[in-house]
């Protein structure tokens, strides 16, 4: 009876699918579940982003913000809105987003006199005014971003964290004198993505050299940050992009060189995907039980849930209440769930299903023998200590958690190879990456991606950055058969 008990409040409050065998719908509830976003808005690809979410969100754009801030950003806010002759400087620009902007035609009773757009990238707002505040070689570098703002984009599907209408966006926007400078910065910005993503939330990507026909509207070149979802389909989590001298020409920011001559500046992009890391966060490291969180992200680095016994609550309460302001002053985050009208089964439960690392147990017993119970997120693991060694132990505990984390999120990461179409069929449903000859990756070999996509629902995603791999001397394209001249990277992708 006590079993049926248990496993109805864990139904009524967990998950109540495995992540393995529906992954779509476990992501959903835990999305819901969790707290991270509710999607009852009323309107298509608008959700609310709850408190826990949010929270987590907020560490994410922070880790960022250090980032580009140490590499000499320096922070501005541009308005949301974007006139329509901004748009029509850069023609590739336009004709890349035309079909997904939202226009703003009216207001009030009024026909306004231009339309504009609400924001659904920022390239012309930020060049628009570099044309003024540019001017001489003095001022480059010029380095500047932007963060905790939205876009918008009419996607015909969406879905929170992975695709929306309005969703959470980080820019940069760099201006060099010489195109090494911006290709420097390109490589940096990579870095920065990889000291984040990588490095601090355990989410393993590759970067690829994205082709000429899948780069953004109105870049030289486009790189790109791909990681495998759990159900075998690839997020791109983050790009940064080589503008060239497109924009600066479109938008007229130029400088006075050292040798007294006009210039154009070259122009550099970066855009890690606050949302799609967030998906990536939620998928590749929870489980059925919910969110487990690396502890860079996590709200709270440990919970402390009292063992009430009947007379026994308030010993138990002082013993909690001490520790968490001890913990506290050593600069954890902690939080003391003190809630009489819950039990500690739905405790565990709950702060399970929330992901926070490392559980605290105290009880009536504990107090009298001077301990506590720290028991792992990631794994389960417990281990019972002394009162005052908790602090020590939970630094411990915390970076062992993130160690079984780290170690876990590599299992969805697939690489295989073919060499035929046929043999790209027999994987097309494996999941993760496919590795196969090629007749190029510019323009010419478009329609050969355009015929693969079609057979097989896989796309082109690039070259990896810095692959030394080529074809062998009797390498064929597996669409056109002509002689290989790369190994490209194939996948399904959201």
């Amino acid at each position: 009876m006590a079993s049926e008990k248990k496993n109805e409040k864990k139904e009524e409050l967990g998950i109540t699918v495995s992540k393995d065998e529906n992954f779509s719908e476990w992501f959903s509830q835990v999305v819901f579940k969790s707290d991270l976003a509710d999607i009852r808005y009323g309107l298509q690809g608008f959700i609310v982003h709850r408190e826990w979410g949010t929270l987590i969100l907020r560490k994410i754009y922070e880790m960022l913000e250090r980032e580009v801030e140490k590499d000499n950003h320096l922070p501005v806010l541009f308005p949301i809105a974007i006139p329509k002759h901004f748009f029509e400087k850069e023609k590739e620009h336009v004709e890349g987003f035309a079909p997904e902007v939202f226009w703003v035609t009216e207001a009030g009773d009024d026909k306004l006199a231009e339309p504009f757009a609400l924001r659904p990238t920022s390239e012309t707002a930020f060049y628009s005014m570099y044309s003024l505040w540019i001017r001489s070689w003095k001022d480059l570098p010029f380095k500047r971003y932007q963060s905790r703002i939205c876009v918008y984009r009419y996607e015909s599907t969406t879905r929170p964290f992975l695709r929306g209408r309005e969703f959470l966006f980080f820019e940069t926007h760099d201006a060099f004198r010489t195109h090494e400078e911006a290709l420097k910065q390109v490589r940096k910005d990579m870095e920065i993505l990889k000291n984040v993503v990588e490095e601090k939330l355990f989410i393993p990507f590759i970067f690829f050299r994205r082709p000429q026909w899948d780069k953004f509207a109105g870049a030289d070149d486009t790189y790109a940050a791909d990681t495998v979802m759990p159900d075998g389909k690839i997020s791109q989590i983050g790009s940064t992009h080589d503008l060239g001298q497109r924009f600066s020409r479109a938008f007229e920011v130029k400088f006075k060189d050292k040798d007294e001559k006009e210039k154009y500046v070259y122009l550099t992009c970066f855009g890690p995907g606050i949302w799609r890391i967030m998906a990536a966060l939620i998928a590749l490291h929870g489980d059925d039980k919910g969110l487990v969180l690396p502890s860079s992200v996590a709200p709270y680095h440990a919970v402390i849930v009292p063992i009430y016994f009947k007379g026994k609550e308030g010993v138990v309460d002082e013993a909690a209440t001490k520790l968490k302001e001890k913990l506290e002053a050593a600069r954890y985050r902690v939080i003391f769930d003190d809630d009489k009208d819950k039990t500690a089964g739905f405790k565990f439960y709950k702060w399970e299903l929330y992901g926070v690392p490392v559980r605290i147990e105290i009880g009536p017993r504990d107090v009298e023998n001077g301990t506590a119970v720290l028991v792992r997120r990631a794994d389960g693991g417990k281990v019972v200590v002394e009162v005052e060694k908790v602090g020590d132990e939970l630094k411990k505990q915390l970076e062992e958690n993130d160690k079984i984390i780290k170690k876990g999120s590599m299992r969805y990461h697939k690489i295989h190879e073919a060499k035929t179409l046929e043999e790209v069929k027999k994987l097309a449903d494996k999941g993760g990456f496919i590795k196969a000859p090629f007749c190029g990756v510019d323009e010419k070999a478009e329609s050969c991606a355009d015929k693969l996509q079609e057979m097989t629902a896989l796309k082109v995603r690039g070259v990896p950055l810095d692959s030394k791999e080529n074809p062998g001397k009797d390498d064929r394209c597996i669409i056109c058969g002509k002689k290989a001249k790369v190994l490209v990277y194939l996948a399904k992708a959201y």
